[in-house]
């Protein structure tokens, strides 16, 4: 079927138009092997693993039976709180929320957990009711998977001085737990300040 005058027409200005104002289309350059490495690296430090796994098995509620010493040699005072768990930003991070007394006033922590894929390490946090600074720990489990170890600094109110802090965390089985804390005063000797016995309630 032969075109009628006026569809040629048609299509003889529209390709003028179209080779006229075309540019050619520039595709960007494949990326390198160092750009490739470097996307892979972040989307590894991303990607939550065995690690982050391991922690979510501490959700749910526990109970803190805690024991602290405020100087060596010091009467221990105990009190309770509660510790709620959860797995935050798409189980990257765990986040504890403790409520209880102490010395008959009412204590609220909040600590995070995290597993940085990049060190190869544990970090945590804690902030409260009782203070207005951040202390910082890291560190990792030792052979068995039983016993981890972190260490950082937290400041000292009297002096002002950060002070190098230790905590040991005994994982003894599923429901249970004890964490061990360790304080170097500055210009002092390390004593252990606290004890916690952690307890999971409705046991599975």
């Amino acid at each position: 079927m032969k075109k009628s005058f006026f569809t040629l027409a048609l299509s003889v200005i529209i390709g003028s138009a179209v080779a006229q104002n075309s540019e050619p289309i520039v595709l960007p350059p494949p990326p390198s092997a160092e750009e490739i490495a470097m996307m892979k690296a972040y989307e590894s430090y991303a990607t939550p693993g065995e690690e982050h796994t391991k922690m979510a098995n501490d959700v749910g509620d526990w109970l803190e039976n805690i024991t602290i010493w405020s100087a060596p040699g010091a009467p221990p005072m105990k009190s309770t709180s509660k510790m709620a768990v959860t797995m935050v930003l798409e189980g990257r991070y765990q986040q504890a929320m403790h409520n209880g007394t102490f010395n008959n006033m009412p204590f609220k922590g909040l600590s995070t957990l995290a597993y940085d894929n990049a060190k190869k390490k544990y970090i945590s946090t804690w902030i409260d009711n009782m203070g207005t600074g951040i202390m910082v720990m890291e560190g990792k489990p030792n052979a068995s998977g039983k016993m981890m170890e972190m260490k950082g600094t937290q400041v000292d109110p009297v002096t002002g001085k950060d002070m190098e802090v230790r905590e040991e965390i005994y994982f003894t089985d599923k429901n249970t737990q004890k964490m061990k804390m360790f304080m170097t005063p500055v210009n002092g000797k390390e004593f252990q300040s606290m004890e916690i016995l952690m307890t999971r309630m409705g046991k599975e």
